[in-house]
């Protein structure tokens, strides 16, 4: 059984709320890097590069916000507070806006809808009465916290022009904004501080990259120093010759984050007369500290590495870290015995290594567990996981890296690295062993891509011996990726790079390679009919078809049992008569990612959002996407199936979230019929499932008496219902039956239903 040690900082967050209903969604975002923090109404918020979090001191609780969870995007900037308004505003990688009040979120995406050109990335955010001052490449915006709408746009550079600003104060008698132009200021008074005139820039203030009020007294960072304004003089106030990543007036103290070339860090804290009242050196708390504030005189640090931390008055800290896997998923997903495997690395469009170290992840009963070169350095050479596949005799992973080699983790963890004589190196780059597609065959054979190597075919037979197989065709940098083997043990492999798919039989035995079979597939009748030789992925149906990805849409080979007969097998392009895609199915469309679900349908995976097709492709059936669901973004890598609950896995440009489905894998009988919820609670107005069924059985609802009250077909193993009788109106509070069949068999009661009326 794959077991990973887990590593949980001194405070571990609650594991993740369980499945959700039918039709709900759930995220799975990294939380592990902090990036920036603010305090409103007690509560600690951080921001991490992906998304939001805040902790309770009172009681430590830890609360999560994200698309689900109703903000406006996925990526954020920085974030600020409105202390005494009792407000955060969350500003979004792409200049949208979200203020949180209460329970309350609300959406101001006016910067990010205009069409201004220019730098619209907010830096810092400022609050000042009922605004926030946002600090962007443009200028400064002013934003009605009240209104909830922006009130103002300042265009300060030099002659009106646009110009970074990094930072915006005040005293009260004058604004000052730590522009790249040096440090400028305008009477708070001014009639229109739009006007670039009313701004005067101070001299000698170039370098500026923050501004701060210290008790009425303005303070300025300026190359790595800080100095206090004495009228129209600004004198030195501190320097210690370490770089400032930040730097913030907290508890009327000044909060210093400071980080070295060589990896030291540090947290400062000055007292109002610029002497050092406390520093914090910790490591595991304070690695690449981005922020860090005073809440009741407690520091909090925002660490990039080391995520949100709270340090107590003895130096003894506590980490704050909502279990999440390590980093995105760029490479594989796959669910297999409801675990969620992910590795995080990828490649670029001309198969090139991107040195990505975050490993591999796995959610297993709300659980994350993370491995990766940081946590265990004998894995320290391998980068860029993008290929995984695992074992069902034992349940241990196997695991591809683009450079590093194959991977197989044990109990333990314990790891063997395959490389050098098992693998070969990729021409013309002698130490890169490229792992591109893993698959075990029926005979617990493992396949392995070795992209870009002489023999680029390669199995680790069940009994651990090796072979290889040199290719009949020439193939543009010998390219292998995806490999699926299908019902007739041939091995499907995508030769990506514009090569096409292959079809592989190794005969009687791998061993004998004079009866192996080779079948290339390509664009043209007779030559196997894709849409396009750029082949991007590729699935298997339950009725044993082909399902063929490619960046022009998709093809379906309907006989794959005759691909090495001498007729061949052409793919077929199914056709759908109306929707989105009138004509052939996602032609003009890069189709990434294909899985089949418990009802046959596919979902489908594109850069412009999720989609779900009939089983025989001819109807769209749903589109997911950033407008009209908690899809984190439309750009969606891969697409992972848990059959037994019907969740259906999303591994996107911004992260992974996931989406309960209404099928499930069918079961051998009805045996194990399950219901959820149940009892049904007050108010529900979801989906209620009925899973654990056989393949298409008849599910009929009735009351204790008998009179039916509703009944449905299965989508693979698993019913649904919306909790209406047939005439679609709500049932009362009570029990009612479950009744089940199968295709022409007995009815047989399989459960009951407690309803619980409002």
């Amino acid at each position: 059984m794959l077991s990973f040690s887990l590593f949980i900082a001194c405070l571990a967050a609650a594991a993740q709320d369980h499945l959700p209903p039918v039709g709900q969604w759930r995220e799975h975002l990294p939380y592990n890097s902090a990036i920036d923090l603010a305090a409103v109404a007690g509560k600690v918020y951080c921001a991490t590069p992906y998304s939001l979090f805040s902790v309770d001191p009172g009681d430590n609780s830890i609360e999560r916000y994200s698309r689900v969870t109703r903000l406006g995007e996925t990526g954020i900037s920085t974030i600020g507070a409105d202390e005494a308004g009792l407000k955060l505003l969350v500003a979004y990688n792409n200049s949208n806006l979200d203020i949180l009040y209460g329970d309350d979120i609300v959406n101001i995406p006016d910067i990010k809808r205009d069409n201004m050109i220019g730098d619209k990335t907010v830096y810092q955010v400022y609050s000042r009465g009922n605004f926030f001052y946002l600090s962007t490449g443009l200028g400064v915006i002013v934003v009605d916290a009240d209104r909830y709408e922006i009130k103002d746009t300042w265009l300060i550079g030099n002659g009106g022009n646009q110009v970074k600003v990094n930072a915006v104060s005040s005293d009260g008698g004058f604004f000052y904004a730590a522009t790249e132009e040096g440090l400028k200021k305008a009477a708070s008074n001014a009639p229109n501080l739009a006007d670039h005139n009313y701004w005067q820039t101070i001299s000698g203030t170039n370098g500026c990259k923050n501004i701060m009020n210290l008790g009425g007294r303005m303070l300025m960072e300026k190359n790595d120093s800080l100095f206090i304004q004495n009228g129209a003089v600004w004198t030195l106030f501190y320097r210690d010759g370490w770089p400032l990543v930040n730097s913030c007036i907290s508890g009327n103290k000044i909060v210093l984050s400071e980080r070295q070339s060589g990896g030291g860090a540090r947290v400062l804290i000055l007292a109002a007369d610029g002497s050092v009242s406390r520093t914090l050196e910790h490591t595991g708390a304070v690695s690449f500290p981005r922020k860090a504030l005073l809440l009741n005189n407690d520091p909090w640090v925002a660490d990039q590495y080391a995520g949100l931390s709270h340090v107590g008055t003895s130096d003894a800290y506590t980490n704050y870290s909502p279990n999440s896997p390590q980093a995105i998923a760029g490479g594989e997903i796959r669910v297999y015995n409801n675990k969620f495997y992910g590795t995080a690395g990828s490649v670029n469009d001309a198969w090139n290594y991107q040195y990505n170290g975050d490993g591999i992840f796995v959610f297993a009963e709300g659980q994350w567990e993370n491995v990766n070169r940081y946590q265990y350095p004998e894995i320290d050479s391998l980068l860029d996981f993008i290929s995984l596949t695992v074992d069902r005799r034992d349940e241990t992973a196997w695991v591809g890296s683009y450079g590093g080699g194959l991977l197989h983790i044990g109990e333990g963890p314990s790891f063997e690295i395959f490389k050098q004589g098992y693998l070969g190196n990729a021409i013309g780059d002698p130490g890169s062993y490229r792992v591109a597609g893993l698959a075990f065959d029926r005979e617990h054979n493992l396949w392995i891509s070795n992209f870009g190597a002489a023999e680029p075919l390669r199995v680790r037979k069940a009994d651990g011996s090796w072979a290889r197989f040199s290719l009949p065709f020439a193939l543009f940098e010998n390219a292998l990726s995806q490999i699926l083997v299908d019902e007739n043990n041939y091995k499907w492999v995508v030769s990506p790079l514009g090569n096409g798919l292959i079809c592989f039989d190794h005969g009687a035995s791998v061993e004998n390679m004079g009866d192996d079979r080779w079948k290339m597939y390509g664009t043209g009748s007779g030559n196997g009919n894709l849409p396009s030789a750029d082949v991007l992925c590729i699935a298997e149906d339950k009725s044993g078809f082909i399902w063929v990805g490619s960046s022009d849409g998709i093809a379906v080979i309907q006989c794959p049992g005759q691909a090495f007969a001498a007729t061949g097998c052409d793919a077929v392009w199914p056709v759908v008569p109306q929707g989105n895609f009138a004509g052939y199915l996602f032609k003009g469309e890069e189709v990434r990612s294909i899985a089949v679900d418990g009802a046959d349908r596919k979902w489908v995976a594109t850069q412009n959002g999720v989609f779900l097709v009939s089983a025989s492709g001819e109807k769209v059936l749903a589109r997911f996407n950033e407008t009209n669901s908690p899809l984190l973004s439309n750009d969606v890598k891969k697409i992972a199936i848990d059959g037994k609950t019907g969740e259906v896995y999303f591994a996107t440009l911004k992260g992974i979230c996931s989406f309960r489905g209404d099928a499930t894998e069918g079961g051998e009988t009805n045996e194990n019929v399950l219901v959820f919820p149940n009892p049904v609670p007050p108010g529900f107005s979801g989906t209620i499932a009925i899973r654990g069924l056989v393949n298409n059985a008849m599910v009929k609802i009735t009351e204790l008496d008998g009179r039916l009250v509703y009944q449905a077909r299965a989508l693979g193993g698993q019913a649904n219902w919306d909790g209406k009788n047939y005439r679609g109106q709500k049932i009362a509070s009570g029990t009612y039956l479950v009744l089940v069949s199968e295709e022409g068999g007995k009815e047989r009661t399989a459960t009951k239903i407690f309803f619980i009326a409002n």
